[in-house]
């Protein structure tokens, strides 16, 4: 009973912990890396899987109104998705997607993923596949992960690593934290280009 009275204050002194382990440089690399994107006239692609999919919807949102950039998201079309899961399998899916899309050396990734993949286990292999795309078409790739970035780690331009504090709490405080960094960047003054309504 009295590690359930102290779960609410635990988890929101692990949410402080945190904050104070972001580094702001990586975060400057990545509003650096996006506003050359804009400034080229080049598109942003924002993919993840599972939450990390809500994210990349509500982020296309926050850059194509708040930062006027060109922003699409794989996981918005179903039908689309779907069509290519069935058709050519989970691990092409978006990379296959970007290749319709046209993918090029203007253009750029966001990725938000809890651990970055990871080709031995076979984990967000999608992901995986569409850095490793975005890379051999000269694209810029920016992630926001959590553990040790995982295959992010060596795929992206730009990598902001949420610190873990708690092993068992990895997944809801990375993706706590994806949505802070994105939303810092959008109202960030460099890419900023229309006000909120609140």
């Amino acid at each position: 009973m009295k590690s359930r009275q102290r779960f609410v204050p635990n988890y929101l002194q692990e949410s402080i912990q945190i904050l104070r382990g972001l580094d702001p440089q990586p975060i400057e690399a990545c509003v650096a890396l996006l506003a050359g994107i804009r400034r080229r006239g080049g598109r942003l692609f924002i993919l993840g899987s599972g939450g990390g999919a809500g994210h990349a919807s509500h982020a296309v949102n926050d850059f194509r109104k708040l930062a006027g950039m060109e922003a699409y998201c794989p996981s918005d079309n179903v039908s689309e998705l779907t069509a290519r899961i069935n058709d050519e399998g989970w691990e092409n899916s978006y990379a296959d997607w970007l290749k319709a899309s046209r993918l090029n050396g203007k253009d750029g990734l966001l990725v938000f993923s809890v651990g970055g993949g990871c080709r031995k286990r076979k984990i967000s292999m999608n992901l995986v596949r569409a850095m490793a795309l975005a890379k051999a078409k000269k694209a810029k790739v920016a992630a926001i992960t959590g553990r040790d970035g995982g295959e992010a780690r060596n795929l992206a331009d730009v990598l902001i690593l949420v610190p873990t504090v708690h092993s068992a709490r990895v997944t809801p405080h990375t993706e706590s934290f994806q949505a802070l960094i994105w939303h810092l960047m959008v109202s960030h003054p460099s890419l900023q280009s229309a006000k909120t309504k609140w």
